[in-house]
Order: structure tokens, then C-alpha cells, then sequence
């Protein structure tokens, strides 16, 4: 399923960039505002750089020929997010938390999914 892990790798690429580009893309929705919405400044260093993170890894993904490089930057996208997971599951407010980690886990899966059909 190349062409599905390429199109997840485009997604990964768009959003990372995104989101080092607006922080509260990611921010908002964890919780990392403040009572303004606005970003402090150590959660815009923290998004912008799980968001380089991501533009660097689905770069890797729509790009790495078929074989071990492509299984390697979509096993890569996949520690990612479980990672995000983790990390993100000691978010304080439950609902955010709920959300935040859900969509980590169903990204890693997703990607796993894609990843383990690629040549």
C-alpha cells in the first residue's frame, strides 16, 4: 500500500509544518493555552518542534524509495506518535488528554497499518 503511505506521509509533512508555522494547531486542542488562547512560550517551543519533527519524518515517508528506507521512516512515524502518546497522556485535563492521546494511537496504527503493506 505504497501510495496510502505516501499520502500519510504528505499529511504528516502538511500538519508538521502547520503547525511550526500556528502552534496553537496542536496547543488548542491539548490544552497548552493560555486563558487568552494564546501559546506561552515553552509550549510554542514544544509544539514547533514536535512539529519539525513531523515535517522531517512524512518528508522521509513521501520520499524513501520502496524497501527498508520506507518501512523505516513509517516505523519512525509510528514511535512518533506512541511517543506523542505517552508523553501527552500526563496532559491534566481528562478530556484533552482523552483526545490528544486517541489521535496519537489511531495515527500510529493507521501509519502501522499502511506501513507494514509497502514493499
Amino acid at each position: 500500500m505504497p501510495t496510502l503511505t505516501r499520502l500519510l506521509g504528505a499529511a504528516t509533512a502538511a500538519y508538521g509544518a502547520a503547525i511550526v508555522v500556528r502552534p496553537a494547531l496542536l496547543a488548542s486542542p491539548a490544552g497548552l493555552t493560555n486563558a487568552t488562547g494564546e501559546v506561552p512560550g515553552g509550549s510554542q517551543i514544544l509544539v514547533r518542534a514536535i512539529g519539525a519533527r513531523d515535517a522531517a519524518v512524512g518528508v522521509a515517508m513521501l520520499c524513501a524509495p520502496p524497501g527498508p528506507a520506507l518501512r523505516t521512516a513509517v516505523a519512525a512515524r509510528v514511535a512518533c506518535d506512541l511517543s506523542d502518546a505517552a508523553v501527552f497522556a500526563a496532559l491534566p485535563e481528562p478530556d484533552k488528554r482523552r483526545k490528544v492521546v486517541a489521535v496519537a494511537v489511531a495515527w500510529a496504527v493507521l501509519c502501522a497499518i499502511a506501513g507494514s503493506r509497502a514493499s
